[in-house]
């Protein structure tokens, strides 16, 4: 983010990466990554689970969650980072705490090179950047319009405090090539006495082909802008205090 906040709420940052390979996944593709990554992530795992798709229609771009194919990740030792390697998918994780995007954008990077000259891929069938904000209030209810500008809408007439709730708006970028999703929710509370609430944001390419590998940086730049400036405009001064904004 360009503010800088003593207490940031980003609890993940991840971008994950699609592509379209050339040939069939090859079962030792993950050992050839892990070697060539294992001094930064020594720590190995895999992953069994579910996976979230999306898939470009005329409404936009749909979800579907399926079963996915096993996971090996590798951990950065103090378990803060990770990579994720399945057949065509890379997934880059940063969790708490939260660096900067000058650290986080150049091991993405760092990672993706390595992948990329293992598998030889055709191209990008799918980018996303994310960003997993958690908001947690000391208070027992709250009205949501004090500390951010995007929340669900309810008639005057009815109760301006919220306890669960969802929103969630698709917006198309840079000429449909792109799209951010802005979700907000709540969430189970971290302590008593506390209001939590997740702010999440996701910038991605959802038209396979759409840039070529060489040009993953530049577009990481321009979705990391997005995403700042997304953020930015959702949340209110109140929430900046909770932050501890740094003038």
């Amino acid at each position: 983010m360009d503010k800088k906040y003593r207490n940031p709420p980003i609890v993940e940052a991840l971008c994950e990466f699609r592509f379209i390979p050339r040939q069939p996944w090859d079962l030792t593709i993950p050992g050839l990554i892990y070697e060539k990554v294992r001094d930064k992530f020594p720590d190995r795992q895999q992953q069994i689970g579910i996976g979230v798709h999306f898939h470009p229609t005329e409404k936009g771009l749909e979800r579907k969650v399926g079963p996915a194919p096993p996971r090996m990740q590798f951990y950065r030792k103090d378990k803060t980072a990770l990579i994720q390697v399945a057949p065509d998918l890379l997934v880059v994780n940063q969790l708490k705490p939260y660096p900067t995007w000058g650290k986080f954008k150049p091991m993405t990077l760092e990672v993706l090179q390595v992948y990329t000259k293992v598998t030889n891929p055709k191209g990008f069938k799918r980018i996303g950047l994310r960003y997993i904000n958690k908001i947690n209030i000391k208070t027992h209810s709250v009205e949501l319009r004090k500390y951010v500008d995007f929340y669900p809408y309810t008639p005057k007439d009815l109760s301006q405090v919220h306890t669960n709730f969802i929103c969630r708006v698709e917006i198309p970028c840079s000429n449909n090539r792109d799209r951010m999703l802005v979700t907000i929710a709540s969430t189970p509370p971290e302590s008593p006495d506390t209001i939590s609430i997740v702010l999440d944001i996701e910038y991605i390419m959802g038209i396979p082909e759409a840039i070529q590998t060489q040009a993953a940086q530049n577009w990481l730049e321009q979705a990391h802008s997005a995403v700042n400036s997304a953020f930015e405009s959702c949340i209110k001064d109140k929430s900046r205090i909770l932050f501890k904004e740094v003038e």
